[in-house]
């Protein structure tokens, strides 16, 4: 077999600090289904996801719950470790930032940074959100110097911490952002471009464990921990084993492979700024490609527990099973602005193209062929038949698979098969033998997306029987 270029995609890491919601549900989802659409194809891949587990909100909300640290994050990093089961998740690794080889992996590029000569230590006075555990300049801030994120006002900070020499790497970060191949969307690129050439101030990366102690100390000064965001954004290249590299899969994905990472809107500043900063740094390769998704809203709203339109990815599993769900998310959600779902939608697009749609059509079709038709063989599944004419466009590509799934509808209708078979029983046949071939094509092109509704459909092509529903009406 001819070598293969080696695949890496990562999802961002969810903070531990509350329940999984439908937006990491969504990452999730879109990344496991280039990681089996990669593997079809013959490619090697590794697929992470994980928690990030430190940080001055986690020490809050433990402390708050009366509870350690540790089991506090425990708890949490199993609710989404069990999203694998739920959402069918193929991931090779769970990387947690709490883990000691996480740990050693922090303090590692923490080392090489400073060996550079791009760390070093200054007391200064700064403005600083909470939630987002990150320093803003007063331009950054709305008119009453509330954090434009979280609708809070800033506090003023000041104490002696390290430095991470960010402005060191403006030339080079503007060289990467103005590679229109590497941060998609283009718009993206281009704010998180401006926002470099606007001039880049160095970073606070320590944190005295006086006003926070949940996080990994700093090497060599045992009374600093790192900032949570320097140490979590290590966690790309410490779930492949880096810096030891025992296994050499760091060498193989992200050194010789291709590496993507997907990301929310929020997240160019840490992903596509200091991460890759860190790795210019480190002299380590950086990121082939980051793609930024929108936000999810409900009803024109974001959500919120006060509003009550938070949607739970284990709720959506509750009421639709793991295959529609997987279909809301990739269908219905754009795959870079924001969406609006709503319960109400939802039952309508679940109803109209799972159950009347895909579900209805498949048993029509294999019912007529059971009745009808002997059973065929198949040449196994080829691996080039798994087009993706939309890679990274989701939505466009479940659109293509459901255009198709239409147009068997239209055959249908047009030609009235189980009608003509009373007439003229050779070109009947041949209709069901096309439509036959052409679902079993669906079944094979919904592998990635829908891998079990994938399994049953080529399972009952093959066996030439109707299969059992491949998705159950709502209950009223």
């Amino acid at each position: 077999m001819s070598h293969k270029t080696a695949k890496y995609i990562t999802t961002t890491l969810p903070y531990v600090n509350d329940e999984p919601h439908i937006g990491h549900a969504l990452e999730f989802v879109q990344a496991d289904t280039l990681a089996r659409y990669w593997r079809l194809r013959g490619e090697e891949v590794f697929f992470n996801i994980g928690t990030d587990e430190h940080g001055q909100k986690i020490a809050q909300k433990a402390d708050e719950a009366g509870e350690d640290r540790q089991s506090y994050v425990d708890r949490y990093a199993e609710r989404f470790n069990t999203l694998k089961a739920a959402l069918h998740l193929s991931n090779d690794a769970f990387v947690r930032t709490s883990s000691a080889a996480h740990k050693a992996a922090a303090q590692e590029i923490w080392r090489r940074c400073d060996a550079k000569g791009d760390i070093y230590k200054k007391k200064y006075s700064g403005l600083y959100c909470v939630g987002c555990e990150l320093f803003y300049k007063e331009s950054e801030l709305d008119d009453k110097q509330n954090c434009i994120i979280h609708k809070k006002p800033v506090e003023v900070v000041e104490e002696e911490n390290y430095f991470f020499k960010l402005s060191n790497y403006q030339a080079q970060l503007a060289a990467y952002l103005q590679d229109e191949t590497r941060t998609l969307p283009d718009w993206q690129r281009k704010w998180t471009l401006q926002f470099v050439e606007g001039g880049l101030d160095d970073l606070s990366i320590s944190r005295h464990v006086s006003r926070m102690d949940w996080g990994v100390p700093v090497p060599g000064d045992e009374e600093h921990v790192m900032y949570v965001w320097f140490d979590a954004l290590t966690n790309y290249i410490s779930t492949l084993g880096w810096p030891s590299d025992p296994e050499g899969n760091f060498q193989k994905f992200w050194v010789d492979g291709e590496t993507l990472q997907l990301a929310g809107k929020d997240q160019p500043r840490f992903q596509s700024i200091i991460f890759q900063a860190m790795l210019m740094a480190a002299d380590l390769p950086n990121t082939d490609v980051i793609q930024y998704h929108g936000f999810i809203n409900s009803g024109g709203h974001k959500m919120s527990k006060s509003l009550g339109n938070v949607i739970s990815p284990y709720e959506l599993v509750e009421r639709y099973g793991t295959e529609a769900t997987r279909y809301i998310l990739l269908r219905h959600v754009h795959p870079t602005d924001d969406s609006d779902l709503t319960w109400e939608k939802m039952d309508e697009v679940y109803t109209a193209n799972l159950v009347n749609g895909l579900g209805n059509l498949t048993a029509r079709i294999m019912k007529m062929c059971e009745t009808h038709l002997e059973p065929a063989t198949f040449e196994p599944l080829n691996p080039a038949e798994i087009d993706a004419p939309h890679l990274l466009d989701f939505q466009k590509a479940m659109d293509h698979i459901w255009a198709k799934i239409q147009e068997l509808d239209e055959i249908i209708a047009e030609t009235e098969p189980f009608k003509l078979i009373k007439t003229d029983k050779v070109v009947a046949e041949n209709i069901l033998t096309n439509l036959r071939e052409r679902l079993l094509h669906i079944g094979r092109l919904l592998a990635p997306c829908m891998p079990e509704t994938s399994t049953a459909i080529r399972e009952a092509v093959k066996a030439n029987k109707k299969p059992e529903n491949l998705f159950n009406r709502l209950e009223s």
